[in-house]
């Protein structure tokens, strides 16, 4: 009788293990689903601005490299005063990032190039908002293949220093592969390299660039979308993380008095830290 009692209670036992390992992968499994539908949909923000706060599709990277950040200051051509300057005097590599056909546009980039910073182009592309500005410089999807060719190459006349290029807004142009086919093999038959702004998701510039054989990176981290202090050192915040998680994190700014404040103040921490900065050309491929 105290056999059959023993065997009865070691299968309850049993079964009640069970059970509550069931109720346990269930909760466990509701809990993952209700978290994935409470996270903000990335895509959907990628797809509805034409700027974004960051982007985090990793580059390839090995655990012993050290963590190294690239800084692209955009909107350069628009001011030549303190706070342009102040970009000038930091300490560390930036790449420039000037806009043609502007008033300052070649005094900034003769300026920029001999205090030893980087210059590329920030070549206006054709947005989905249909934003204004720029129209006798800008590359549009509806262009042909001999304008889009003229409009580069008088652009990278106008400003000889440039090395490189990126796009201002873009978010319709970039999408256009025959735009981007275009672009590449000016860029490529002129030595230079790409930085793919990311405006949208749907960017093709990055992967036409790669075929074309123009070397090339993309942008993780927009830095001042909000031009709050605290907002833009979270996002410098994100671009340290990430270099120490991928090797290399290029963060895209704009020639903003708090942007540059952030920078300047998070500098020696950053460089204490073991972080280095770099040139885009120096991580392009």
């Amino acid at each position: 009788m105290k056999d059959i009692l023993f065997k009865y209670k070691s299968i309850i036992i049993a079964f009640s293990v069970i059970i509550i390992c069931l109720i346990i992968t269930n909760y466990i499994t509701y809990s993952k689903l209700t978290m994935s539908r409470l996270k903000p949909n990335i895509q959907e923000e990628v797809d509805t601005l034409e700027v974004i706060a960051f982007d985090t599709v990793a580059v390839d990277s090995t655990m012993d490299k050290i963590p190294t950040i690239v800084l692209v200051i955009d909107d350069f051509g628009y001011r030549n005063d303190s706070v342009s300057d102040g970009f000038l005097e930091l300490s560390v590599p930036i790449t420039c990032a000037i806009i043609p056909g502007h008033s300052q546009s070649q005094k900034f980039a003769q300026k920029a190039f001999a205090a030893g910073k980087e210059v590329i182009i920030h070549m206006p592309m054709e947005s989905s908002l249909n934003t204004p500005g720029e129209d006798e410089y800008k590359i549009k999807s509806g262009m042909t293949s001999e304008e889009i060719e003229w409009r580069i190459r008088e652009v990278l006349k106008e400003i000889p220093e440039a090395i490189g290029m990126n796009n201002h807004q873009g978010s319709k142009a970039t999408t256009s592969g025959k735009v981007m086919s275009v672009l590449g093999s000016v860029l490529k038959a002129n030595n230079k390299f790409f930085i793919d702004s990311r405006t949208t998701s749907k960017t093709v510039a990055e992967e036409t660039m790669r075929s074309i054989g123009v070397p090339t990176i993309r942008r993780h981290v927009f830095l001042d979308n909000d031009d709050l202090e605290n907002k833009i050192l979270e996002r410098m915040e994100e671009v340290a993380r990430l270099a120490q998680k991928q090797g290399v994190a290029v963060a895209i700014g704009h020639a903003k008095p708090n942007t540059l404040k952030v920078i300047k103040d998070i500098l020696p921490r950053l460089l204490a830290d073991g972080y280095q900065f770099e040139f885009a050309s120096n991580v392009v491929k």
